[in-house]
């Protein structure tokens, strides 16, 4: 049984968030906040390790069970996407103007047991 948890309109680069995510894909639960919490990216792996917090509590939740070695969450997937964009104007030499993108993300994580992603790998194959 998988979990999911979203964070919409975070209000940072998706090409920057991209780069902390993609460090904890397909690892184990447990090898995933380790990463997170020792990240040189601080600001952003913050964000993704208490959305990923909120999948493990959300698994728990549909499952009624304790996160342990036995059941082995994984990260399934995780998705950034980008968001809206503020658009403003900075002043420039000439009575010209540049404008200033603030980009913002939306991130989906999915949480998995083991069991559940060995069993759907097996079923890719034989089809």
């Amino acid at each position: 049984m998988e979990a999911i948890a979203k964070l919409n309109n975070c209000p940072m680069s998706p090409r920057k968030m991209r780069l902390v995510v993609d460090q904890i894909r397909g690892q184990r639960v447990e090898d995933a906040l380790n990463v997170l919490k020792f990240s040189q990216k601080r600001v952003y792996a913050e964000k993704v390790e208490k959305l990923l917090k909120s999948a493990i509590s959300n698994w728990q939740q549909v499952n009624d069970e304790r996160v342990d070695e036995e059941t082995g969450l994984i990260v399934k997937s995780v998705m950034v996407d980008s968001g809206r964009m503020l658009k403003r104007i900075q002043p420039a030499p000439q009575g010209r103007a540049h404008r200033i993108r603030k980009r913002s993300n939306h991130i989906t994580l999915v949480v998995d047991t083991i069991e559940n992603e060995v069993e759907t790998e097996a079923k890719s194959e034989v089809e």
